[in-house]
């Protein structure tokens, strides 16, 4: 009886740690890195929107969501022989590379999910199924206003606001989606479900490259020039109305370089330090490369150029395809296929970027490749022509032959032809040396 006892009770403690597990949340624990009004340590608020008045947050995101969206992206089944085609018959192909709905195309949709993935740390979509329950569209679904909660028995299900506004004041504009009706891309995260917004994880820098930017165009609004103080050797009765008429004359860029007037003994007296000075110019690049190393973005591909050159640009290019846009497109490939294809679907078929087109190198590096592959048997000239996006030669102009060296043969077969060469040689010699020695026979 104890012992059963015992059982129950260890039961009765796992129902409860599993019901009482964490939901998901895009924050760290202790909420550190949630944002509270877009509050950040220098004074500035940064949230998803404001963020993207940065020049280097907004040009990484472009990259980033252009270059995912541009990428080819296909449907593909396994044949017979063991290889893979398109699936073009496949409706799903058709969502996936031309239109997921009648009011986008398939480039806009993903630049729209990539930018919610590198803003709010997560991507959805609506996932439209007919009876059979096939997928017939996707709709994307704003970060901000999804939830992704537990229910009593730990099965993940979404809430999603359907409100104009982001604030949740009813339920009644709450809809509950299951998992298998949403397409859910998640980014960087601890739990595994749910990622973080790497501008909240990094909203301190971002608002500093906010407040260096905006300290820049005050100090020119300024017209250039530093604050000071007006030195009257008097009393001045209304500080005020000299101190505006003096703003309405002098202050802003387009009053730069006019030449003051300073009546009853007065003094300007600058007191403000130099952009140089404060190594103001030093901080803003800086800032610059830290929001692109926020996104492993290149320096070079959001114009700082300061340490790339024409002998390692490409090889920096091909650096930001492997260890920057591999992983993004890791995620979208292994979460469509979790979101968008059966259990039976999946042995059959499989999603994937072509990321070809990013990694050609130049056209004489691309030609001396194409002659390798083309010599050794193992691309044909309709193989390269489709890469170099050509058009295909007919079978009986051999545009599908696989060709060979014929100056290359394998080790054991030239080890046996050397020795069936020697053995030849060696009858000849002995046919030579018996007709030899009849002639000799003859003449004695």
């Amino acid at each position: 009886m104890s012992k059963f006892k015992e059982v129950v009770d260890i039961f009765n403690l796992m129902h409860k740690l599993f019901k009482s597990r964490d939901k998901p949340t895009n924050s760290t624990a202790g909420g550190a890195y949630r944002f509270l009004f877009g509050g950040s340590t220098s004074g500035k608020s940064v949230t998803e929107r404001s963020s993207m008045q940065m020049t280097a947050v907004y040009s990484c995101v472009r990259i980033l969501a252009e270059a995912v969206a541009g990428l080819p992206l296909h449907l593909y089944k396994y044949n017979e022989s063991g290889g893979k085609e398109r699936a073009a018959e496949n409706q799903l192909y058709f969502l996936l590379h031309d239109e997921p709905n009648p009011e986008m195309t398939s480039f806009v949709f993903r630049e729209t999910l990539m930018t919610h993935l590198l803003l709010w740390g997560n991507a959805y979509a609506q996932l439209i199924r007919n009876g059979k329950g096939e997928v017939i569209a996707l709709y994307p679904l704003m970060p901000n206003r999804m939830t992704v909660d537990r229910d009593n028995k730990g099965r993940l299900y979404y809430q999603y606001w359907r409100g104009k506004d982001e604030a949740k004041l009813s339920r009644d504009n709450i809809v509950i989606l299951q998992p298998s009706d949403v397409l859910h891309i998640p980014g960087l995260g601890f739990d595994g479900l749910v990622g973080y917004s790497p501008i909240a994880m990094a909203k301190n820098a971002v608002g500093m490259a906010i407040a260096c930017e905006e300290y820049g165009a005050k100090f020119f609004a300024n017209g250039a020039t530093p604050g000071g103080i007006l030195e009257h050797p008097g009393i001045v009765k209304d500080p005020a109305r000299v101190r505006e008429s003096w703003n309405a004359v002098y202050q802003g860029s387009g009053n730069a370089h006019r030449i003051a007037v300073l009546e009853e003994g007065m003094k300007y007296t600058p007191i403000g330090i130099s952009p140089e000075q404060a190594q103001f110019l030093e901080t803003r690049k800086f800032q610059i490369n830290e929001i692109a190393r926020i996104f492993r973005v290149p320096p070079h591909m959001v114009g700082d150029l300061e340490k790339s050159s024409f002998s390692n640009i490409e090889q920096q290019s091909l650096e930001f395809v492997k260890y920057t846009l591999e992983p993004w497109l890791v995620r979208w490939e292994q979460a469509m296929v979790r979101s968008l294809l059966s259990k039976t679907e999946k042995e059959q078929y499989f999603i994937k970027f072509n990321v070809d087109g990013l990694l050609r190198g130049d056209y004489e590096s691309r030609m001396n490749g194409y002659a390798t592959a083309r010599q050794n048997g193992w691309m044909s000239a309709n193989d390269i022509r489709q890469l170099e996006n050509l058009d295909r030669i007919s079978k009986k102009e051999g545009g599908d032959l696989y060709l060979i060296n014929g100056n290359m043969t394998k080790l054991a077969d030239a080890g046996i032809f050397a020795a069936k060469q020697s053995k030849e040689t060696e009858e000849k010699n002995e046919e030579v040396l018996e007709v030899e020695e009849q002639n000799h026979q003859k003449q004695r």
